[in-house]
């Protein structure tokens, strides 16, 4: 197998909401990367997008914006809708999302190419070439465990977006995104209070929807599983 000279990091944000999409970062860095001093100390403070405050993580998306113009890496961010959601359930809507976040990467990628896997999964179409023969040159890393069913190649990494920068860009990537956008809809449903918990089953949210009913950008399943649920999580 060739040697792996690239890192793809891919991480998601918002499966646990009751309202809004999933959306899905991958970060890709190469071994030169880390061969770049200034790259590595503007990237220090980068970590787990959870550990950091909503404005920690948006200082450090401009930074991982900075390296991507410097042509030091490259993201990518997708989404699953709610109607997605709704018709393939939360884990596929994830893998779509980060399927789409890969493949968007892949079609500027310079130097590295993804490795397939053919899935007979009705989500995903059959990838080109021969997997058998496939040499990969970039390391797909996924935080937590691995995707099944995934037509791409790739390793799961426990807890992963505080042991690899590639991942933990990508969440920062992920959670901002998303958050901007539960804000956007924050605007549009007032009633829900969105820019307060990002959709999230806190105690205010699952008032709102007790007061005012279920929008269209909330997830009906979730509904039943989580409203009345003593532990909630933001």
């Amino acid at each position: 197998m060739a040697e792996v000279a690239w890192l793809l990091g891919v991480d998601e944000a918002g499966r646990g909401a009751l309202a809004g999409p999933v959306v899905a970062g991958a970060c890709v860095l190469g071994r030169g990367f880390f061969d770049q001093v200034e790259a590595v100390e503007l990237s220090a403070a980068i970590n787990d997008s959870k550990q950091l405050s909503a404005q920690g993580r948006a200082r450090q998306l401009v930074v991982i914006e900075a390296l991507k113009g410097q042509g030091l890496l490259d993201f990518e961010v997708a989404s699953g809708s709610v109607e997605e959601i709704a018709e393939h359930n939360i884990l596929g809507a994830t893998r779509l999302a980060m399927r789409r976040a890969i493949e968007a990467l892949a079609v500027r990628a310079k130097g590295w190419e993804l490795p397939c896997l053919l899935e007979s999964d009705p989500l995903f179409r059959a990838c080109a070439g021969d997997a058998a023969a496939a040499q990969p040159k970039v390391l797909v890393i996924v935080d937590g465990r691995p995707l099944k069913p995934f037509p791409y190649v790739h390793t799961g990494l426990v807890k992963g977006d505080g042991k690899s920068l590639a991942i933990a860009m990508a969440s920062i990537a992920a959670k901002v995104t998303r958050d901007r956008e539960m804000l956007r809809l924050a605007d549009v449903y007032p009633e829900y209070d969105f820019a307060q918990h990002k959709g999230y089953g806190t105690a205010t949210h699952r008032a709102a929807i007790h007061a005012h009913g279920a929008s269209v950008i909330h997830r009906e399943l979730f509904l039943r599983k989580v409203l009345g649920a003593a532990k909630t999580e933001v």
